[in-house]
């Protein structure tokens, strides 16, 4: 299989970010957004997804967070469908059941090429760190889209927005490593249309 790397950069008004990403890494990360808690965040989605990730954003953080993690969500969704090449020989679908502490949170991704966003989570305060909590869907819808990916987050039980938050992170990083691993048994892409 090729090496599966994207490196996008994206400026705008509002951000200029840099991402370079390996599919087939080791879960190294050097990330800098300017958000301390959501650096946390991208950084267990590296490890536990085994990918190599390098960020670096310079965003309008004196507005509110908002533009940042989007932003970010957009090229990290870029770069993956970019990595994914022709997806031929992936197995397509994963999923993960991650507990964390007292919160269980499920993830399911299929990156059959189609963009879908199913999101159910709810938190008890505004924010962690500086990262706003309603900022997580945002992040995540934007991924999805730019991904083409059909990607399923739910948090079935939890108290602490915190655990909440990294749990849906690693089960992001864990079903999406199942899905674009290699299976040596798929010959092309897994679709009976023969694309993906």
């Amino acid at each position: 299989m090729m090496e599966r790397t994207a490196s996008i950069k994206r400026d705008t008004k509002e951000t200029r970010i840099a991402l370079t990403l390996s599919l087939d890494g080791t879960g190294s990360a050097d990330l800098d957004t300017g958000i301390g808690f959501f650096d946390h965040m991208l950084n267990g989605f590296a490890r536990h997804g085994l990918f190599d990730l390098t960020l670096h954003c310079d965003g309008d953080l004196d507005v509110d967070s908002h533009h940042t993690i989007e932003d970010v969500g957009i090229v990290l969704g870029t770069a993956l469908r970019q990595a994914l090449g022709d997806k031929a020989g992936i197995a397509r679908y994963g999923s993960c059941l991650l507990p964390m502490d007292e919160t269980l949170a499920l993830c399911a991704v299929d990156l059959g090429g189609r963009p879908y966003f199913v999101y159910d989570a709810t938190f008890e305060t505004p924010a962690c760190g500086c990262m706003d909590t309603q900022m997580a869907r945002e992040f995540f819808y934007a991924v999805s889209y730019s991904a083409a990916m059909n990607l399923h987050l739910k948090i079935l039980y939890g108290e602490n927005d915190h655990h909440k938050l990294e749990a849906m992170f690693k089960a992001f990083a864990k079903a999406l490593d199942a899905a674009a691993s290699p299976d040596p048994r798929i010959q092309g892409v897994l679709s009976t249309k023969g694309v993906l």
